[in-house]
């Protein structure tokens, strides 16, 4: 099973430098915010870079800021929990360069696709843009090629996309659109970029 985390700390930080430093950021921004106001309040977190369909709030910076913000504790200790256990087996396939590169591009495309259509006022946050296109990496890796994933892996990810998507439409509030749009960015540029990283 590849999802279950082994290391220690220092072993955690010197195996996945950039998935920890993108926890680390998280963590900061959120700290920020609390003592900047309130990460649960809209202004707060349109001040500090959330993605909205508001007027005078169409920088295109916001699709990348977005995904390091979170709207309240609970909200940022889920996401941070997916990126600690699920991001790090991608970080060693990828390289810490190209996995970089991967976790915001497919993130920013995510938050391009919610944008695109999501309806009038608006306002988004999380990293869980970039941890649905994880997801869609190893979706995509589930599929084409089963032998780099075990049994009890492929099924874990299967049954947390079920759910997670399941929950994403049935809970109010949740940006539903920007998982799907993560999801499917991280599954097309999986196939674009990583899937040779694993073929025979």
């Amino acid at each position: 099973m590849i999802f279950v985390r082994y290391e220690s700390f220092k072993q955690y930080l010197r195996l996945y430098p950039v998935n920890s430093a993108i926890i680390a950021v998280n963590l900061i921004m959120f700290v920020v915010m609390l003592f900047n106001g309130d990460p649960t309040r809209s202004d707060t977190l349109l001040k500090y870079g959330a993605l909205t369909s508001l007027p005078g709030y169409d920088q295109n910076w916001r699709f990348v800021t977005a995904l390091f913000l979170h709207a309240g504790l609970a909200h940022l200790a889920m996401n941070l929990f997916a990126i600690f256990v699920f991001a790090a087996p991608l970080e060693r396939l990828f390289g810490h360069s190209k996995y970089a590169f991967f976790y915001l591009i497919s993130g920013v495309l995510g938050n391009v696709f919610a944008a695109a259509f999501s309806g009038p006022e608006w306002i988004a946050v999380g990293a869980s843009t970039s941890i649905y296109a994880l997801y869609g990496a190893y979706f995509f890796i589930a599929i084409f090629q089963r032998y780099a994933l075990d049994q009890g892996s492929r099924s874990t990810i299967i049954g947390i996309l079920v759910i997670g998507l399941v929950m994403s439409f049935i809970i109010p509030g949740i940006g539903y659109l920007a998982h799907i749009g993560g999801l499917l960015a991280g599954f097309v540029l999986y196939g674009l970029m990583g899937s040779r990283f694993l073929n025979r």
